[in-house]
């Protein structure tokens, strides 16, 4: 198998549903409590695209994407257009969105990641396919416009030098979810207007 860096289309996307799954284990006890576990440490996004499509070329964009992609073999990029960027929805990126890191005078790289926070509780999400040419950077609350290269195949901050010790890392930036398909049958209908459709398209979040 192998990810291909490219993007499922945006006027579908737009129009899909989905969003966070997570997985939890609740036993009821005799006395009527309940125990709660959680059986994944992070959440993970699932999304069916088949309310995107509108039109009969949507239809034929999508099995031809879903032929190119060989079913659920290969990954591939999707827009959440709900959650794409670091800042919220009615803002514009900034470079002191997110804290990605603490600078230790020796570690040069450091991992993109969003952080999600209600009350005093937060959850870090490790972000893996920034979108080229959006991502920007500060350290402490200064943007640095050189100094730093990001790989957009895995979401990784590179400096020249090292930041130093105690400096916070901050950065910015759009990104994409890695999925793939959730099934390897395309269920395709064709009504007598010539108007075709699929009762379900699922997508599933590729999880590092």
């Amino acid at each position: 198998m192998a990810f291909h860096e490219l993007r499922f289309p945006d006027n579908i996307s737009r129009g899909a549903r989905g969003g966070p799954e997570r997985r939890t284990q609740v036993v009821e006890l005799a006395s009527g409590d309940e125990e709660r576990n959680a059986s994944w440490a992070d959440s993970r996004r699932r999304y069916d695209v088949a309310y995107g499509i509108r039109r009969a070329d949507d239809l034929a964009a999508v099995v031809a994407f879903f032929e190119a992609r060989n079913g659920r073999l290969h990954g591939f990029r999707y827009k959440d257009w709900a959650d794409y960027k670091s800042a919220l929805p009615s803002h514009a990126i900034t470079a002191t969105d997110h804290q990605i890191g603490t600078g230790t005078g020796s570690l040069q790289t450091f991992q993109l990641a969003k952080r999600y926070t209600s009350d005093a509780q937060t959850w870090v999400r490790t972000i893996a396919k920034p979108v080229a040419g959006t991502v920007r950077v500060a350290l402490g609350m200064v943007e640095q416009m050189s100094g730093w290269t990001v790989d957009t195949t895995t979401g990784v901050v590179t400096f020249t030098t090292a930041p130093a010790g105690g400096v916070i890392v901050r950065a910015g930036f759009e990104f994409d979810v890695p999925v793939r398909f959730d099934s390897d049958t395309l269920d395709v209908t064709l009504d007598f207007e010539r108007l075709g459709s699929i009762i379900s398209i699922p997508l599933l979040e590729i999880r590092r």
